[in-house]
């Protein structure tokens, strides 16, 4: 089995899921006491949304990069950063490592592959639904992408920073959510990518007519799949 390295918390909240859903997948396909081998490490995730805020994206990056270099020296066979937003320096994060990064975005995209599905709707914060980062990286594999109006992708925004990444879940939120998915359906959209760790935490499958793709799990998902190869 190889060893999985983490940067985790951005969010912890979505961190936690994280690393559940590895083992569990270890523990599927491996049976009996099996468990993963990780190695987490944790940002202060206070920082990193500093950073995000005034714009500091090299700053983020070094950070980033640092923990990555890290977890390689520490044995890790590959590396995931446990957050959609943050994959804008994905590149700067892999520059110099000898071992793989698992992007986000591929674990994604290879679902909705698999599901035979090519128009999908994003959910995120406002870097991962207006930035080219990510939508670049699914067009990449064939995909039309949908995303909400500038007033809907705010209001997302701001009960993922000012709720979500604070554990802080409310049944207005979720009808929020639930409006803006059941809008990008109407549009054409196949199925919903929940581009962000935290969303999972808010809305589920039963809160949608179509299909949603949890970034978190199918990236721990997409980790574990490697560590077992």
């Amino acid at each position: 089995m190889k060893t999985i390295g983490m940067i985790g918390g951005m969010s912890w909240e979505s961190t936690i899921p994280y690393y559940r859903e590895i083992n569990q997948q270890v523990k599927a396909q491996l049976g009996g006491f099996h468990s993963a081998k990780i190695i987490l490490i944790s940002v202060d995730f206070a920082e990193i949304e500093a950073h995000q805020r005034a714009n500091e994206w090299e700053v983020a990056a070094k950070k980033l990069a640092n923990a990555a270099q890290q977890l390689q020296n520490m044995g890790a066979d590959c590396i995931i950063l446990c957050t959609n937003t943050m994959h804008i320096v994905a590149d700067q994060i892999c520059h110099g490592l000898a071992v793989p990064f698992l992007h986000i975005a591929d674990a994604t995209a290879q679902q909705i592959k698999n599901a035979q599905l090519s128009k999908i709707g994003l959910l995120g914060t406002r870097f991962t639904m207006e930035r080219d980062f990510y939508i670049e990286r699914l067009q990449s594999h064939q995909l039309e992408i949908l995303v909400p109006t500038a007033e809907e992708r705010k209001l997302i925004d701001q009960i993922i920073f000012n709720e979500l990444c604070q554990g802080i879940i409310t049944e207005q939120s979720k009808q929020i959510y639930r409006g803006v998915m059941h809008k990008l359906a109407a549009q054409g959209a196949e199925g919903i990518i929940l581009g962000c760790t935290e969303i999972a935490l808010l809305v589920g499958p039963d809160d949608a007519a179509i299909p949603l793709f949890d970034t978190a799990k199918l990236h721990a998902q997409y980790a574990t799949q490697f560590a077992l190869a």
